[in-house]
């Protein structure tokens, strides 16, 4: 990795650091180390979320761009007799990618590292060959012989569960893999757009957000609305990659390095149409590339931070990234350059008149 570009490296701590739902202890503190500097004021509401405030024009409106701290990831449940751990899934597992992938389990006495098993298929009847294995019927392997070497190792239910995949610059310099882009690209967006905005006059206050349990119910995001409450709000988080074999434009017509994605309809929200006119006009007066695209399936923080007090026009800026939701995945650098360069534009044009058309129409 290039010692020049400080953003790889800000990349590689936050992806590497683990922070389950619930747990995101570590990763905040880091995204407290990068955000910091550019800050007027650091905060947090109760439930975990960190709040970065940066004041351009005092009495300006108050703009939102909020990325979730947490990544999906387990929780031990119990342990056997024998050793091995069961566990619950922390987010939305697929599980036909979870079976032999190396995960560390976080415990009161260090890092333990293990591997995700279940009964293997040579002793398995034909017609369940051909099926996923349930989680119920999997389990991690940290090498245990007995309940009493794993509790010594210092497991015990509770313990929150990560994968392991490094942070990596593949071989197009452009494509970058990790574990945790769900959501720490967003966390990285709201910093890089602080540190922009530190040099640069805006007609508002910016809060540059971290929000906790997105994944399990964007709880997160209500309370950092509240504590916030914002004027204009954008979540950014990743979206679905349609370029791999198998998948049909009418399923996921984005591709990586084409542009940020602007999400018009996802399972939590309605993008607000006023809001998406202004911010794609913007991108077009930049010459900024982006594009269109729904997610059916899931959901973003934009969703319920838009139901904040009286309401709140939210927009989610999002990321095409392959392989989401499982061991590792693969985004393309210029696609949050762009992301970065859009929300900078964005917020410098809202002033409070901008604002109050947006909201009325």
């Amino acid at each position: 990795m290039s010692g020049q570009d400080t953003t790889l490296q800000m990349f590689k701590e936050l992806t590497e650091c683990p922070g389950v739902p619930g747990n995101e202890h570590a990763v905040k503190k880091v995204m407290e180390k990068w955000i910091e500097p550019h800050a007027t004021e650091l905060q947090q509401d109760h439930l975990g979320s960190l709040i970065a405030k940066k004041t351009g024009q005092a009495d300006g409106p108050k703009i939102m761009v909020a990325g979730h701290l947490d990544e999906i990831g387990f929780m031990i449940t119990q342990i056997t007799e024998s050793g091995f751990l069961k566990f619950q899934t922390l987010g939305g597992w697929w599980e036909q990618v979870m079976l032999a992938q190396r995960v560390l389990v976080l415990t009161r006495k260090g890092e333990v590292e293990g591997v995700i098993g279940s009964k293997p298929p040579h002793i398995l009847p034909p017609e369940a060959r051909k099926k996923s294995v349930n989680v119920k019927e999997m389990f991690i392997d940290i090498g245990a012989a007995s309940r009493e070497e794993a509790e010594e190792f210092g497991v015990r239910p509770g313990d929150t569960v990560v994968p392991i995949c490094p942070f990596t610059v593949m071989k197009n310099p452009k494509l970058l893999m990790a574990k945790a882009w769900d959501n720490r690209i967003g966390c990285a967006i709201a910093i890089d757009v602080m540190k922009r905005l530190k040099e640069e006059d805006h007609p508002n206050t910016f809060y540059g957000v971290g929000t906790v349990q997105e994944e399990v119910g964007l709880r997160g995001a209500q309370t950092a609305g509240h504590f916030v409450q914002p004027d204009i709000s954008f979540a950014v988080d990743v979206g679905i990659a349609g370029d791999t074999p198998g998948i049909k434009p009418e399923e996921a017509n984005s591709k990586i390095g084409k542009g940020p994605q602007i999400i018009l309809y996802d399972a939590s929200m309605i993008a607000h149409k006023n809001l998406t006119d202004f911010v794609v006009k913007v991108a077009e007066e930049n010459q900024i590339p982006y594009q269109f695209d729904f997610i059916n399936g899931g959901g973003t923080d934009a969703g319920r931070i838009q139901l904040t007090g009286n309401g709140v026009p939210s927009l989610a800026i999002t990321i095409a990234t392959r392989y989401i939701h499982s061991h590792a995945g693969i985004l393309h650098r210029d696609d949050y350059d762009n992301a970065v360069n859009l929300l900078v534009a964005v917020i410098k044009k809202l002033d409070a008149e901008t604002v109050e058309k947006i909201k009325l129409g």
